[in-house]
């Protein structure tokens, strides 16, 4: 039996359906005659191996030629596997692959030894040394309470890491699992859409450009531009041609097989299925690697920078201490500090340093951000590189299914001397005089319904046309829907009969070189051993290159007039008008290829089009209406007034770009300036500026620019400087990939810019990649969706404003917390420390407090802030710059040693003496006292001291509790007045805040009046008025904070403004 080997996919829809309703025996009657005649020259199928790398050294079915491969598997090239075959083969299980191994032993240390924890082990060990031996004769049960309590604390945090990390996991995996694979299989002889998990050994697939190949795959029909893109597999970013004959032994090498995993970015083939899920060579490739590597992300580097530098002076200021008991204070003031006791002072630094609750605030965002973007089915692959969003400073969209609907519909036809709209079609015949008054549509309506990649799905074959599925790009959908719906009986129109009488026998799909799509056509059925009456060569693509190849047009009534210059204006005046009502115009064109010999070898028949494409007959124009998507205006108004600009890059015509590109509000401008225009400003002579400086400036008025692809081409980097630099409203139209990734890169090199990408195509798979952050759309291809960071699975792209407001608000947040954690912490208590060895006091804070006050007050109020909503601000704000605005920069530092720091841990002292000196000890009776502290001492006892300073300890520690609510509420807002934005009501409301300040003031009582803790930890009730005073001090801190803000927002560019954080 022979076998097509056309190297066109060979269409299943009308003829060929029919054709195929015929094979249901074909199947067993053409396998059982193949085992007789050809089965003993096959070579033996290769035996299952457990080592994967055994495994896929045994691939040997590309040395198969396509009718063994048939044989092989049991399956029929129009027939494909009939549903008892599926079956049968389904219960090999699913075809998918399993993830790799978790390696939890390492998910484990890094949640018990990460971040600070790492810190708290060394307290914890240090403390177990200070218990026993160096706290003998007589252990202190307190250091050993110290010692439980930081083991607790790491055993806590490394279980809230867990949970937290856990259901993040869990609700983005939830989210992935909306993403539907689809794969296009022909079974019992017809095209169906069916789940990519469903495909088994032996279904014959059929693949288009952007597809992602579902299964490892025998290529036994392929176009002549065949290309796939294998970076996923072997890591190089050059396309591969795929061929159907074998080119190497190694199945990894070779380019007749399409590997599981890898995207067809060009062309289109039909490939039988000979491995499936984890049998496939990306799946034994997975197997062997394990989990893949770790790559941090801007936030992360930055969290992970500040925990370096906290951990230093942590680890520093510890051996400062213990360096100044040993040499100094040990023979200086003898008996002043044990040794135990000074390790025990000492860990002070280690806690005091630590902000345990930014590692919590950190984690916990993830949490928020996995829930806020699950209700908004946005699919974000890394949820910290939604910060990174926070950054973006220019928003390159791609415009068709974008910035578009993607629904596109035909809503104009027009030849030479006639326009019609689709709704007139009727209507207008039918007035005629003669029906052959516009025969030329029968020849417009055969290149819209042949010169077409796109198929109707089998199973909806049924439904009215504006209802049925369709696998195709949206242009090739609205050129099909528009001629299946066509029907006029008096020309002879009609799509049943014409796809029945024709047969495609070559086609080199559209891409973004050519802009133009070709299909070879016989009368007949096609067969190459029979010569057929008539063949067309039909082609249709852009106006503006197929002008350029006609030599004959026709008129409506079908009369053939040569194409001159008068004829090319009036049509492209005619394109001008369409396009710049935004719609996308194509030619129509077909040359007879009658007396030229057809069904030569691939490559040959390609050379020969290629050489054919001349001396076209131009048939017709098409005008193709695809709306923009109704939330698009509204979100770049959105993004817009973020301080973000957005570009357009397209591969679309200069006009409807721009006309498009004006609905949605990229262009607002009446003066739009071109290439001529960059060209004039670029010779202009101006200082030398560092490439990150090259930006609008703040005052900057909106300029628009249009440029096309082959101006983008000759642009010098002068120009590059002009356009970044000047212009804030641009269309790149009709660009090819190579250069949306090039305007990417320039953009990106200039200006210190953050540049996101959007898009849904193959062609936009490139500048996705290169973007620092890539977007697709849920309806896009499968390349584009795998080269993409975030993935917006409804399509809305009112999705990425939101994105945008939450990457400004996660590090918004995050800083917050910075500021609010480090008064206490690196100030406030290492104070405590501080004045304790180098002043001679007693230590006013104790250890246990500071570890205490560390990983419980602190943690749960800054937990609060990370439920701030964002300020009414903060989407008005200038984008962040990643190089220079670091999430502790020096205005922080400020803020936290020179403002509120300065008033935080004199009010703590100051409450301490204020005690000190109620019991009869003044200012100097406390202070420079070293080893004098002791019975005797002002005439009081050891036990009175010792009480004292107990009592002094929990004093202290009291208000820097409640001084911490008066912290809070000043670094909830950087501008606006808490009068405006209070947690309580309106829309900053967040009683999260308030909740948290009663936690802490429940676990100080707890701390202070637990029977447990007064035994254990020396915890002591304090006098009344000392649980009222700190609420005094803290909102005088609030109240100093409110007239800093009341002076910035009066005077913006004064000094406290510029240094405001």
């Amino acid at each position: 039996m022979n076998f097509p080997k056309t190297v066109s996919r060979v269409s299943t829809s009308g003829k060929a359906d029919d054709r195929a309703a015929g094979h249901a025996g074909i199947q067993i009657g053409y396998r059982t005659l193949s085992v007789r005649v050809d089965e003993r020259d096959l070579p033996a199928k290769p035996k299952a191996s457990a080592d994967p790398a055994d495994a896929i050294a045994s691939i040997d079915v590309h040395h198969l030629t396509p009718e063994d491969v048939y044989i092989r598997y049991s399956t029929h090239p129009a027939h494909g596997l009939d549903t008892p075959a599926v079956q049968r083969r389904s219960r090999d299980g699913k075809n998918t692959i399993s993830p790799p191994p978790t390696q939890y032993w390492k998910k484990a240390l890094n949640y018990v030894f990460g971040g600070f924890n790492f810190l708290m082990w060394i307290a914890f060990i240090l403390t177990l040394l200070s218990y026993k031996p160096l706290g003998e004769p007589d252990p202190s049960s307190t250091v050993l309470g110290v010692a439980i309590l930081l083991i607790l604390v790491i055993i806590v945090a490394a279980t809230f890491y867990a949970l937290v990390d856990w259901n993040a996991g869990r609700i983005m995996r939830s989210i992935k699992s909306l993403i539907a694979e689809e794969a296009s299989v022909i079974r019992d002889g017809k095209q169906l859409l069916i789940p990519a998990s469903d495909i088994v050994v032996g279904d014959v697939v059929i693949l288009t450009p952007g597809d992602r190949v579902p299964a490892d795959l025998r290529i036994v029909q392929a176009s002549s531009d065949l290309r796939f893109d294998r970076s996923l597999l072997t890591g190089e970013s050059d396309m591969i041609p795929g061929v159907l004959d074998i080119t190497a032994d190694n199945a990894l090498e070779t380019r007749n097989l399409a590997l599981t995993s890898t995207f067809a970015v060009q062309g289109t083939c039909t490939g039988v299925v000979f491995a499936t899920g984890d049998r496939t060579v990306m799946g034994r490739l997975v197997a062997m690697s394990g989990e893949k590597k770790f790559k941090l992300t801007t936030i992360q580097k930055e969290v992970w920078f500040f925990t370096k530098i906290i951990s230093a002076l942590a680890l520093f200021f510890f051996c400062l201490s213990i360096l100044l008991y040993g040499v100094w204070l040990r023979t200086t003031y003898p008996g002043y500090e044990t040794t135990s006791l000074a390790i025990m002072n000492s860990i002070g630094c280690l806690t005091a340093f630590v902000p345990q609750g930014l590692p919590v605030a950190v984690a916990l965002s993830l949490s928020v951000i996995a829930r806020r973007m699950a209700k908004r089915h946005v699919l974000v692959k890394n949820l910290a590189t939604i910060e990174t969003l926070g950054c973006m400073s220019v928003l390159c969209s791609d415009k068709t299914g974008t910035l578009t609907a993607g629904k596109m519909m035909v809503e104009n036809i027009a030849f030479l001397d006639n326009t019609l709209t689709i709704r007139q079609i009727h209507e207008t015949i039918s007035k005629a005089a003669v029906p052959s008054t516009f025969a030329a549509l029968k020849g417009l309506h055969m290149v819209a319904r042949l010169c077409n990649a796109a198929k109707f799905d089998a199973a909806t074959i049924g439904s009215p046309v504006d209802e049925r599925i369709v696998k195709g790009d949206p242009t090739d959908t609205a050129l099909l829907r528009f001629s299946e719906g066509l029907s006029v009986p008096s020309l002879g129109i009609n799509a049943a009969s014409l796809v029945q009488s024709w047969t495609k026998t070559f086609e080199i799909p559209f891409n973004s070189r050519n802009k133009w799509a070709l299909t070879v056509v016989t009368e007949g059925n096609g067969g190459t051993e029979k010569s057929s009456d008539e063949a067309w060569m039909l082609v249709k693509g852009a106006p503006d290159v197929l002008f350029q190849l006609c030599s004959s047009v026709l008129r409506s009534d079908g009369m053939l007039i040569p194409f001159g210059k008068g004829e090319q204006q009036r049509l492209s005046e005619l394109q001008d008008e369409w396009s710049s009502e935004g719609q996308r115009v194509l030619a129509l064109c077909r040359k007879s290829l009658n007396g030229i010999k057809l069904g030569l070898p691939p490559n040959d028949m390609e050379e020969l089009m290629y050489a054919e494409m001349q001396d076209l007959t131009l048939v017709g124009l098409v005008g193709i209406r695809d709306p923009p998507r109704e939330d698009v205006p509204a979100a770049i108004e959105t993004i817009r007034g973020a301080g973000v600009r957005v570009f357009m890059v397209t591969g679309d015509f200069k006009l409807t770009a721009v006309a498009i590109a004006c609905q949605v509000g990229i262009i607002t401008q009446r003066r739009i300036d071109t290439i001529d225009d960059v060209r004039r400003a670029a010779s202009e002579k101006v200082p030398a500026v560092s490439r990150y400086s090259v930006k609008p400036g703040p005052d900057a008025s909106n300029r628009a620019l249009v440029l096309t692809g082959e101006d983008v081409a000759a642009l010098t980097a002068p120009d590059w400087d002009v356009i970044v630099g000047m212009y804030t409203e641009i269309v790149f139209a009709r660009t090819t990939p190579d250069q949306k990734m090039r305007i990417v890169e320039e953009i990106k090199y200039r200006g210190d810019n953050t540049v996101a990408v959007t898009g849904d195509g193959v062609n936009d798979a490139p500048a996705l990649k290169a973007a620092d952050i890539g977007v697709a759309m849920g309806s896009g291809s499968d390349v584009a969706k795998e080269a993409a960071a975030l993935i917006l699975l409804k399509n809305d792209f009112a999705s990425i404003p939101v994105a945008i407001e939450m990457g400004r608000l996660v590090f918004d947040n995050l800083k917050k917390v910075t500021l609010y954690l480090m008064p206490a912490g690196s100030y406030t208590e290492f104070m405590a420390v501080l004045s304790s060895v180098l002043l001679g006091m007693q230590m006013p804070m104790s250890t246990y407090q500071q570890v205490c006050f560390c990983i419980t007050n602190d943690v749960v109020m800054s937990i609060s802030l990370m439920y701030e909503k964002p300020e009414a601000d903060l989407m008005s704000r200038k984008p962040r710059n990643a190089r220079t605005d670091r999430l502790t920069d020096w205005r922080l530092f400020v803020q936290v040693y020179f403002f509120i720091g300065l008033m935080l841990w004199p009010c703590a002292m100051g409450m301490w003496f204020l005690y000190m000196s109620q019991q009869g000890l003044s200012f100097y009776d406390v202070i420079l006292v070293f080893n004098k502290w002791g019975d005797g001492w002002q005439g009081y006892s050891s036990d009175q001291l010792t009480n004292f300073v107990y009592v002094g300890t929990c004093i202290y520690y009291v208000t820097l509790v409640f001084c911490q609510y008066g912290s809070l509420l000043a670094v909830r807002n950087r501008r606006a007045s808490m009068l405006q934005s209070n947690p309580f009501w309106g829309p900053r409301r967040n009683l999260v805040v308030p909740c948290s300040m009663l936690a802490t003031a429940l676990i100080a009582v707890t701390n202070l009046y637990g029977p447990g803790l007064q035994q254990v930890f020396d915890m002591r009730p304090i006098p009344g008025m000392f649980w009222g005073l700190p609420f005094a001090f803290a909102a005088g801190i609030l109240l100093m904070d409110e007239l800093r803000k009341a002076i910035v927002r009066a005077y913006p560019k004064s000094f406290l403004a510029w240094i405001a954080w």
